[in-house]
């Protein structure tokens, strides 16, 4: 695969550098041209065998003569210099792309071109200062290089700095018009929560309600928001804020079930629990309200009532976790068939450890805890609970 993108960049620049070639030769004189020509030409098929050959480096080396030949080919040696960036070879990508900055021919468009073909350098390199100055004085040269920007965004989430990542993102929207405000609302939510660790409730609050203004429906705003009222004590305010977020995006249902439920409880309002969990099993396909309204059914009418729920829910949504629970209750009624059960319940534990909890929607990035950024992809909002309720 690195060998075929080799080649995307080789049939990039080739012709390029033939066509300077054939230009110098034009300006030089007739005879002066040919010959030109002639040696650009013999150069290019001989790299061309070595591409065909399999022998790149080779092949390099001959595209470097041919932008010695012109160095006024600025196309020549923007791709040179991506090339060598691809390859590993940064530090001479760096060299290259300075070179090409310091010139005082190029046009805007050509200039523009350098500086982030350098800025990609630096952050290929992990010179993450050096990038950052470089796409910011890009930014302010330049409004139209909206492609300074993204590198902004994505260094400031690196570096953990989310008021230079907002105000970069929103000039991004400004520039493209490519809506920006879930990301947005989610670094607003990474101040939400370094306030409140804090102790900053205010600065933590106003944090939210900018997130709401990005994303009004920002499921983790809500999350965090219901945080804050459950730890003031604030419990009716905490159960609309968890049920908010859960009706947003029911995906994120088992995430919010355990706060909401423990509010439920402290608020002493255990019907409200269930008119809501009832809702939510008509809304979402997995187990765990099923599962949570169980135990409630359990805890007021009996293990006979809650075993029946459970098992008549099964049949609709076949599921591991609801299969375990459904053993549990059996054996609290204590039927005859205990070691087949206790066999069934180990197997069953077994398989919930060995699959994980939450994917990326995007990736496909498997963990067994949640991350609101995911680890593999980068974006952001897109790793969610799984249903568990398909057979394994």
């Amino acid at each position: 695969m690195e060998f075929l993108n080799e080649w995307f960049w080789f049939f990039l620049f080739l012709p390029l550098a033939a066509l300077s070639g054939w230009v110098i030769g034009r300006r030089g004189g007739q005879r002066h041209g040919d010959n030109q020509v002639s040696r650009l030409s013999s150069t290019y098929f001989r790299g061309l065998n070595y591409l065909l050959n399999e022998q790149p480096d080779k092949a390099i080396e001959l595209f470097l003569h041919i932008a010695e030949l012109d160095k006024e080919t600025f196309e020549t040696q923007v791709a040179l210099g991506h090339l060598f960036r691809r390859r590993g070879e940064v530090d001479r990508a760096i060299r290259l792309h300075q070179g090409l900055v310091q010139r005082n021919d190029l046009s805007d468009q050509q200039k523009v071109q350098a500086l982030l073909a350098l800025g990609e350098d630096y952050m290929k390199s992990g010179l993450l200062d050096r990038a950052e100055t470089v796409f910011s004085d890009l930014a302010q040269i330049d409004q139209r290089a909206p492609q300074a920007l993204k590198h902004l965004i994505g260094i400031y989430q690196a570096e953990r700095d989310w008021a230079k990542a907002i105000d970069n993102a929103s000039r991004f929207e400004e520039v493209t018009g490519e809506p920006m405000g879930k990301m947005i609302a989610q670094f607003e939510c990474e101040l939400a929560e370094r306030y409140r660790t804090a102790n900053d409730i205010a600065a933590a609050r106003a944090a939210l309600a900018r997130a709401y203004q990005a994303d009004a429906g920002c499921v983790r705003a809500g999350i965090i928001e219901g945080r804050i009222e459950s730890d003031a004590g604030h419990h009716d305010a905490a159960i609309r804020a968890y049920e908010r977020a859960a009706r947003h995006d029911p995906d994120y249902l088992p995430e919010v079930l355990p706060s909401l439920l423990a509010n439920y409880e402290l608020a002493g309002d255990l019907s409200g629990a269930r008119a809501f969990l009832s809702e939510m099993c008509e809304h979402y396909r997995g187990i765990a309200p099923v599962l949570a309204l169980t135990k409630l059914v359990e805890g007021q009418d009996g293990i006979a009532a809650a075993r029946a729920y459970l098992a008549r829910q099964l049949k609709d949504r076949p599921s591991v976790r609801g299969e375990a629970a459904l053993i549990d209750l059996t054996l609290a009624e204590g039927t005859q068939a205990e070691a087949t059960l206790q066999d069934l319940k180990h197997i069953t534990d077994q398989l919930l450890v060995r699959n994980p909890s939450y994917r990326c929607t995007r990736c496909g990035f498997g963990a067994r805890t949640h991350h609101w950024q995911c680890p593999s992809c980068k974006e952001w909002g897109t790793v969610k609970p799984l249903l568990n309720y398909a057979v394994v």
